[in-house]
C-alpha cells in the first residue's frame, strides 16, 4: 500500500451489489481506506433471490478462468462454495456435450474444472464474504444517478436514497457521495454512456449482435445424487435450416438439476410448463427430454429474451477521466449461451486488483479499462464469432474471414471428438485460460489436419454407475 494511502485513507464507491459490485469491491478492499457499496434494492441475507437479477434463474457456471480468478481475489471462496453445495466439474470427465460435430468424449484425465451452482448460492457465498470486511459497507435503497467531477477526473456520484417502506420517487433524497475511486458495476441498465456525455466525453463506440435466442429455465428434483453426476448439454447448429435451439442440465447444490432451454425466432420455448420437456425433446438430440422424465419439477418456467451481446469500448476512447472504471456487464453482456459471463467479471475485477496495487495513481483509470477489456475480447470472439451465424442474428452479419474462421473452429471440434490434445487445446480457450489466437499454434494446425484419431461416438457416453442409477430410477416408475 503506498504512502499516500496510509497516511490519508481513499474511499472507493462501487454502483451496484452485483456479482461485479463485489468483486469490485474484493479488488480494492487493500488499497483504500473504505469502500461503499451503493445498491438500489435490500440484498438477502441467504442465498436467496436477489430483486433486479432476472438472469439468476437460468443455468450459471464459472468457467476455469474464472475459478483461479475467484480464488485469487476471495481465498478460500472455491472450499466454501463447494462446502455450501456447489459442484465441482471436471472437464471433460464429467460432461456430456452433444457439439454440432458430435458427441464430445469424457477423457479420464481432466484438464479444467468448472463450478456449478445456483446463481442465489454464488453469489451469497460472495457476498458474505466480501462483506465479512468491516470497511466494505453497502448502501441499500441507494441508486447513483450521476457523476461529480468533469472530463478529466471523477470526484464521487451523485445518490437518491428512498426510505423504508417508500417506493422509488417517494420521499427520496439526493445526496453527494465523494471517492477517489468510482467504479460502475451497475449492469445492463447501466447509464455510464449518458454521464460520460454529461461530462463533455463522446464518440463511445456500441456494438450489439441478437441471435434472438430466448431462454427458458426451472429447477427439478434430480432422480439420482448429484454429486459426481455429468453436466448435460446439447448444443445449436447453425447450420441447420430449422429455427437454432440448444439445452443444458447442471447439477446444484440440493441434489437438483438446474434445467434451460434455448430456442430461435420460429421455436422459442415458453412459460408453459407442460410444453418445457416437449420443447426438450425436439433438440438435436433426445437425451435431457428423457433425463427430465425421470425426474420432478420444484418450479414454474422463467422466460428471459435479454439474450444479446451487447458491448461499450470504453478503452477506445480518446478521453477516460481519473477515479473512474467501468466492470462487468456495464462494460460488456453476452449471451448466457456460452457461460462465460461470470468468469469474465472475475478476470476483469482481478486486473483492477492487480493494477490498483500500485495506489490510486495517476492513469491507473484507463490502464485498468484496456486490461479490463482483455477478458472481454477474449469471450466477445468466442460468443459473438458464434452468434453471427444464427440466421436469426441482427446487428453483424458474417464476412468471408467469419465464414472461414467458422469452418476451421468446425473442424477443430470434430478432431476434439476423437483428439485429447485437440480437445484440451479448445477447452483452453472455450474456459478462458488461453487467448483465441493459441488455437492457431503450428501443434494445434497438425491435428486439425489429421482429424480424430478415434471413431465417433454413437451418443451419449454415461459411465457402468451412471447408467445403473437411471436403470434403478426406471425400475421405481
Amino acid at each position: 500500500m503506498s504512502e499516500a494511502i496510509r497516511h490519508s485513507p481513499a474511499r472507493a464507491v462501487v454502483i451496484g451489489g452485483s456479482m461485479a459490485g463485489m468483486l469490485a469491491a474484493a479488488a480494492v478492499k487493500d488499497q483504500v481506506g473504505s469502500v461503499e457499496i451503493i445498491e438500489s434494492h435490500d440484498l438477502p441475507e441467504g442465498p436467496e433471490p436477489r430483486v433486479g437479477v432476472p438472469q439468476a434463474v437460468h443455468i450459471h457456471l464459472l468457467q476455469s478462468g474464472g475459478v483461479d480468478a475467484l480464488e485469487d481475489l476471495l481465498p478460500g471462496v472455491i472450499d466454501q462454495l463447494a462446502a455450501s453445495g456447489a459442484h465441482r466439474i471436471p472437464v471433460t470427465t464429467n460432461m456430456v456435450i452433444y457439439s454440432p460435430e458430435g458427441w464430445y468424449r469424457r477423457w479420464r484425465r481432466a484438464t479444467h474444472r468448472l463450478m456449478t451452482a445456483s446463481r442465489d448460492l454464488t453469489d451469497h457465498v460472495v457476498r458474505e464474504q466480501v462483506l465479512k470486511e468491516p470497511h466494505v459497507n453497502v448502501r441499500t435503497r441507494s441508486r447513483a444517478v450521476g457523476l461529480l467531477g468533469d472530463g478529466r477526473r471523477v470526484t464521487g456520484v451523485r445518490i437518491r436514497t428512498s426510505g423504508e417502506g417508500e417506493g422509488e420517487g417517494e420521499g427520496e433524497r439526493e445526496t453527494e457521495l465523494r471517492a477517489d475511486l468510482v467504479i460502475d458495476a451497475s449492469g445492463r441498465a447501466s447509464r455510464m454512456p449518458q454521464w460520460l456525455a454529461e461530462l463533455g466525453i463522446g464518440g463511445l463506440a456500441e456494438d450489439r449482435v441478437d441471435s434472438g435466442l430466448v431462454y427458458a429455465s426451472r429447477m427439478y428434483r434430480a432422480p439420482v445424487p448429484t454429486h459426481g453426476w455429468p453436466v448435460v448439454s446439447v448444443n445449436a447448429d447453425p447450420r441447420l435450416p430449422e429455427p437454432a435451439s440448444a439445452g443444458g442440465i447442471l447439477p446444484i447444490e440440493g441434489d437438483r438439476w438446474h434445467v434451460s432451454l434455448m430456442g430461435a425466432p420460429g421455436g422459442q420455448p415458453t412459460r408453459d410448463a407442460d410444453a418445457f420437456e416437449p420443447f426438450a425433446r425436439t433438440l438435436r438430440h433426445p437425451i435431457i427430454a428423457d433425463l427430465l422424465a425421470l425426474a420432478e419439477p420444484l418450479t414454474d418456467v422463467s422466460v428471459t429474451h435479454s439474450t444479446a451481446n451487447r458491448r461499450h469500448y470504453y478503452e477506445r476512447l480518446r478521453t477516460w477521466p481519473e477515479g473512474l472504471v467501468a466492470l462487468g456487464d456495464s462494460v460488456a453482456a453476452f449471451n448466457p449461451m456460452y457461460g462465460q459471463g461470470l468468469s469474465v467479471i472475475a478476470q476483469g475485477a482481478l486486473a483492477l486488483r492487480e493494477l490498483a496495487r500500485g495506489g490510486l495513481v495517476p492513469g491507473l483509470s484507463r490502464r485498468v479499462q484496456r486490461a479490463i477489456a482483455r477478458p472481454v475480447d477474449a469471450a466477445w470472439a468466442l460468443t459473438v464469432g458464434q452468434d453471427i451465424h444464427f440466421a436469426t442474428t441482427t446487428g453483424k452479419n458474417p464476412h468471408f474471414t467469419d465464414r472461414l474462421l467458422q469452418r476451421y473452429v468446425n473442424r477443430l471440434s470434430l478432431t476434439a471428438t476423437g483428439s485429447f490434445r485437440t480437445a484440451t487445446a479448445l477447452t483452453d480457450v472455450l474456459t478462458l485460460q488461453s487467448p483465441p489466437t493459441s488455437l492457431v499454434r503450428p501443434g494445434v494446425l497438425l491435428s486439425a489436419l489429421v482429424g480424430p484419431l478415434r471413431p465417433q461416438l454413437e451418443g451419449p457416453q454415461f459411465t457402468p454407475e451412471e447408467l445403473a442409477l437411471l436403470d434403478g430410477v426406471r425400475g421405481r416408475s
